[in-house]
C-alpha cells in the first residue's frame, strides 16, 4: 500500500496517465490502479520500469523502493490469523509493524498495544458476540503478538493520548481493570512510550471526531498514514492535507493533556479508587 501510494505520487508529479504507465509495463490501466491501491503484488521488473518511466534515477531511492516491493510480497506473521481477522485489518498490522513512530488517540478502550491479556479477552469477547472460545483466544493471541513490537530491539516510538473515558469504562471485572491500570503505569515508564490522559475535566477538545492513529515510517520518502477504523471497514489516508489535519489535532491533544508524569499520577489515582 505504501509502495503503491508512492508510485502514484511519482506518476502524478510527472503528469503521466495510468493508461501510459500501464502500457510501459505491458499491463492495463486497471492494473496500475490496483497497484497504486496496494491490492496486487509487485513484480520487481514492473517497479523498475515504472521508476524509469517516472524519472527516478537516484540509485538510493530506487534501491529503497525495490526493497519495499520485495517486502510487500512476503506474507506477514499475522496471515496465519486471517480466519479471525476482519478483511481490512491485516493491512493495518503490516503498517504498524513497519512504523518507527506510532501516534494515537483512543476514547472507547485502551489501545491494543497496551492491553493486558485479561483486558484484551474482555474487549474481544464483547466485540465478537457469538464467537466460539477458540476464535476469541486466537484474536487475543494475535493482540499479544502485536505488542512484541514495543519491546523489540528496534521498537517504535509510541505516543498515545487516552481519553479518561477509556480508563473508566469497565471491560471485565474489578481485578481486570486494576491489572490494566497497573500495566499502563508500568508501560508509561518505558523510554519509547509517551502516554498521556485527556481528563474529563478539560471538556471539549480536538479529538472530537473520535479515535485515530498516525503511522510514520523510517524511509523519509514514504508518507505518513492515518488509520481510521469503522464498524465494517477502515480508512487509510495518506494525502498530505489529510495527514496534516490529524497531526494538528493530535498535537493539540498532547498540548491540552497533562504531561506524561502528571498522567501517570492520574493513573495511580484511578488505581487507588478502583
Amino acid at each position: 500500500m505504501l509502495l503503491g501510494s508512492h508510485l502514484r505520487r511519482l506518476r502524478e508529479s510527472r503528469g503521466i496517465t495510468r493508461e501510459a504507465a500501464g502500457y510501459s509495463i505491458r499491463a492495463s490501466e486497471s492494473k496500475i490502479s490496483r497497484m497504486e491501491l496496494g491490492r496486487v503484488s509487485f513484480k520487481t521488473r514492473d517497479v523498475e520500469d515504472l521508476l524509469t518511466l517516472y524519472g527516478v534515477a537516484d540509485e538510493a531511492e530506487r534501491t529503497s523502493l525495490l526493497s519495499l516491493a520485495k517486502e510487500a510480497n512476503v506474507a506477514g506473521w499475522w496471515h496465519s490469523y486471517s480466519d479471525v481477522l476482519p478483511s481490512w485489518f491485516p493491512t493495518y498490522i503490516g503498517l504498524e509493524g513497519s512504523a518507527h513512530l506510532i501516534r494515537s488517540y483512543e476514547v472507547q478502550f485502551v489501545h491494543g498495544l497496551l492491553q493486558t491479556e485479561a483486558y484484551a479477552r474482555a474487549v474481544v469477547s464483547r466485540g465478537m458476540r457469538g464467537a466460539g472460545a477458540a476464535d476469541i483466544e486466537r484474536r487475543v493471541a494475535l493482540r499479544m503478538e502485536r505488542q512484541k513490537c514495543l519491546v523489540a530491539e528496534k521498537a517504535p516510538e509510541f505516543h498515545i493520548v487516552l481519553d479518561e473515558a477509556a480508563l473508566r469504562r469497565p471491560y471485565g471485572d474489578r481485578e481486570v481493570m486494576r491489572g490494566q491500570l497497573q500495566h499502563l503505569i508500568d508501560l508509561s515508564e518505558r523510554p519509547n512510550v509517551r502516554l498521556q490522559v485527556m481528563p474529563f475535566g478539560f471538556g471539549g477538545h480536538s479529538g472530537e471526531s473520535g479515535a485515530f492513529t498516525l503511522l510514520s515510517f523510517p524511509e523519509s520518502d514514504l508518507s505518513d498514514v492515518v488509520y481510521l477504523e469503522q464498524l465494517t471497514s477502515a480508512l487509510y489516508l495518506d494525502k498530505p492535507e489529510d495527514v496534516a489535519q490529524y497531526e494538528q489535532a493530535l498535537k493539540q491533544l498532547q498540548q491540552d493533556s497533562p504531561s506524561p508524569e502528571e498522567s501517570r499520577d492520574l493513573l495511580r489515582g484511578l488505581l487507588q479508587l478502583s
